[in-house]
């Protein structure tokens, strides 16, 4: 069996081509688009977030910045070297509370004791 066809999760379902769990059973193929929609929509609102910190502030709004210091340094400068970096890690965390909130809502967070994955039934137990 090809790799791409067979896919096993942490939670021991086996998904393949045909949204099948090891079960058998059809997972709900349109829930499972909405919660990837709910995901990418928030990637792609934190790496734009990202892009204007990183971009904006350490090359087009440089010369603006270096106005002001930082720890003696160039508010500008220190955006390119450090500012974009930390921004990225407090985006890791937003990321992560604002998939944890999403997860809560399609039933398939890891707080659960219970195996939560079956999205047959809307992701209930």
């Amino acid at each position: 069996m090809m790799l791409a066809s067979r896919i096993e999760t942490d939670k021991g379902y086996v998904m393949n081509d045909q949204n099948e769990n090891k079960t058998g059973k059809r997972h709900n193929s349109a829930l499972a688009k909405t919660y990837w929609a709910a995901n990418i929509s928030i990637l792609i609102k934190l790496l734009l977030v990202w892009f204007v910190v990183s971009f904006g502030a350490g090359i087009v709004f440089v010369e603006e910045l270096n106005a002001f210091t930082v720890m003696g340094f160039p508010v500008g400068f220190w955006f390119a070297q450090q500012g974009s970096i930390y921004v990225f890690v407090v985006l890791i965390f937003v990321y992560a509370h604002h998939m944890h909130k999403v997860e809560k809502i399609f039933g398939i967070s890891d707080d659960d004791d219970v195996d939560s994955y079956d999205l047959d039934n809307g992701g209930a137990p």
